[in-house]
């Protein structure tokens, strides 16, 4: 005896015809995805064994030396307080490094990133002309962008501040273009409709609406910068790096260690902090 399920059992057959339909649009995405995770993991260990081949480490020689990485920090835990002085005073070079690279940044980014964001000026050409030239500033390191101020300013801080407002004005022109351009058009057009013009708009809706998203991205390139400047400082351009670099050299573990910390402990305070007033902002 022939039944009908469709009559007998409409739900089922409504169910199920969602089940298909739900089916047949998640295979899709997942098939795609289930392909690219292979091919980036070939692709990723083909990239590791070449670059092994190429570089031809010498792992008996690596491992061998992996007792003296605990001999070397046991060497830096025994702190020497003696060259304090010396030690605060280019923690304070750094600080202040890093500061006025972090302002000078914030400024000049605002500035490109209006330029650089598509809904302030709505002018295409103009967007991506300033972003493809700041692409091109942060794909050169800032150890490169140092060494070039180095060459042409001298040793010192002013190589620093300058080296690092290079690269800080890129990355801050594409984080506050994209800030920028994340405030909804409707905002923008209201403003449109009452004859505001571009840089009333900007300063007045734009900006204050991305205050919160710059102060965080402030805080995160501050920490970045200080952290920069120690490093930097073994190059020439002044501040803590210098006394690490130099210290390491002579066998001052002691000094180093105290140098060493000293940094980890401000770059984690400036990390409170940012965090605190991005909480207030937010």
């Amino acid at each position: 005896m022939n039944v009908d399920l469709t009559r007998e059992y409409p739900m089922s057959q409504s169910r199920a015809e969602k089940r298909e339909r739900g089916k047949s649009r998640i295979p899709v995405k997942c098939r795609q995805r289930n392909r690219f995770i292979p091919g980036f993991l070939i692709g990723v260990a083909a990239l590791s064994v070449l670059s092994l081949l190429y570089l031809g480490i010498d792992w008996g020689k690596m491992f061998s030396r992996v007792p003296d990485i605990g001999l070397v920090f046991w060497d830096l835990a025994h702190l020497d307080f003696s060259n304090m002085d010396l030690i605060l005073s280019s923690l304070v070079e750094t600080i202040s490094i890093a500061v006025l690279s972090l302002l000078y940044s914030l400024i000049l980014g605002v500035v490109f990133g209006m330029f650089a964001a598509r809904n302030v000026f709505r002018v295409p050409l103009l967007s991506v002309a300033t972003q493809s030239f700041f692409t091109f500033l942060r794909a050169v390191p800032t150890p490169v962008w140092v060494l070039l101020m180095l060459v042409c300013l001298g040793m010192g801080p002013e190589a620093g501040v300058a080296g690092l407002c290079v690269h800080t004005t890129a990355f801050f022109t594409k984080s506050f273009a994209q800030s920028f351009e994340s405030i909804p058009d409707e905002t923008i057009e209201a403003l449109e409709v009452t004859g505001a013009g571009r840089l009333s708009i900007f300063c007045n809706a734009i900006l204050p609406a991305a205050l919160s998203q710059i102060v965080a991205w402030a805080g995160m390139r501050l920490e970045t910068n200080f952290s920069e400047c120690a490093i930097l400082g073994m190059v020439g351009a002044g501040g803590i790096g210098y006394v690490i670099s130099n210290s390491l050299q002579g066998y001052d573990y002691g000094t180093a260690g105290v140098a060493i910390l000293l940094v980890f402990l401000v770059a984690y305070c400036i990390e409170r902090v940012f965090v605190r007033i991005k909480k207030k902002f937010s």
